[in-house]
């Protein structure tokens, strides 16, 4: 049974411990400030980047038709040539020969056939008096004809000769950019096996690339038919040292079929090339379109990574944060598209990532995404 002491003591510690509870509520901290935003909503165009490998749209490797001693050498080593450029000169004197000997040849066989023609003249009229045989006027029309085939291979052989003395004279077949030489002048030639240099079409130059399964899917799914047979698909491209997509062109081959050992099919544009800089053997980057239409988009910097996911944390109403798992598709004037995972009425941390925990409470501070901001992120 409680002494009238500790009855007294009772009212006196309530009224002590009632001032305190205040004190301990105020104590707790206040949840952190984040800056949350609505998904940007905009009407764009997808690309999708892949690593390209600039090459030649042409390559030719120039070899001598004819054999002979190399006379005069007639560009600088890597010199811009034109179609129809002299560019080696053979020594000329064997053909020259070889002209002068056709020429008479051919002259034979015309004097054969004009003599051919005068003994039919004359057998003709001896045959239709019968004083000589039939069989005489028929061998004289057998000497005209191969008097006249005798003529038409003098005259062939003519135009041979004609033909290989042109090519004597090495001339460019196209335009472009012409290697160095590999032979100089005085050295001999063999046809068809000496290499005489190399030239490579510059414009229009070819991005080459490689698609894999998936991205060949997507491509044809979206109703798009083969560039060959149907409007090219647009491509851009920037080098290593470029930050816009200034560079367009055309997709304008696919191959056949898919590789057997790295799953992906070779793709080919084609870009203008006016000033020549693309050179063959440089790498660069190049988007291919991947479709069209309205997308939502956040900043690159409010995606999270949650193991093997990617995530972004949201605010609910309650100011409770949640992380939802999100399907990311490209980046876009510095924008990251999400294909899946989102509402357009999900608030978004923008801004201070770092202190917001799924299931933890936040206080939210909301700040449309501004062109001004979408500015910055790029």
């Amino acid at each position: 049974m409680p002494t009238p002491f500790r009855k007294s003591l009772a009212p006196l510690a309530l009224a002590l411990a009632l001032p305190l509870l205040p004190f301990s509520l105020a104590a707790q901290p206040a949840p952190p400030t984040v800056t949350v935003s609505e998904p940007l909503r905009r009407n764009i165009t997808e690309w999708e980047e892949h690593i390209a490998r600039l090459e030649p749209s042409a390559r030719v490797e120039l070899r001598p038709r004819v054999s002979g001693q190399v006379e005069r050498v007639h560009f600088r080593d890597g010199q811009i040539v034109r179609a129809g450029d002299l560019l080696f000169t053979l020594d000329g004197r064997p053909f020259d020969i070889a002209i002068e000997s056709a020429r008479a040849e051919l002259a034979r066989a015309e004097a054969k056939l004009e003599l051919a023609r005068q003994e039919i003249d004359r057998t003709s009229s001896l045959v239709r008096d019968r004083f000589a045989p039939q069989a005489q006027l028929d061998t004289r029309r057998a000497a005209q004809r191969d008097a006249e085939a005798g003529i038409a291979d003098a005259r062939a052989r003519l135009r041979q000769a004609e033909l290989e003395r042109s090519w004597a004279e090495v001339r460019a077949p196209q335009s472009g950019r012409v290697s160095d030489r590999r032979v100089d002048a005085g050295n001999l030639v063999q046809a068809g096996t000496t290499l005489l240099t190399t030239i490579v079409a510059l414009d229009p130059i070819y991005a080459t690339f490689d698609l894999s399964e998936a991205d060949l899917l997507r491509f044809t799914r979206r109703g798009t038919s083969r560039p060959e047979g149907g409007v090219p698909e647009p491509v851009r491209l920037r080098l290593a040292d470029e930050t816009e997509w200034d560079r367009q062109g055309r997709l304008d081959f696919l191959d056949t079929a898919l590789d057997a050992r790295s799953g992906t099919i070779r793709a080919r544009a084609t870009l203008p090339n006016p000033d020549l800089f693309l050179t063959p053997g440089t790498f660069a980057r190049l988007r291919l379109r991947a479709g069209e239409g309205e997308v939502l988009m956040v900043p690159d910097a409010a995606i999270a990574a949650d193991q093997a996911a990617r995530v972004v944390m949201t605010v609910a109403a309650d100011g409770t944060v949640v992380a939802k798992p999100v399907t990311l598709g490209p980046v876009v004037d510095g924008m990251r598209v999400v294909r899946g995972g989102l509402s357009p009425a999900d608030q978004v941390i923008t801004a201070g990532l770092h202190l917001a925990r799924p299931g933890g409470r936040v206080t939210a501070e909301v700040k449309p995404l501004s062109p001004a901001r979408l500015a910055q992120a790029r």
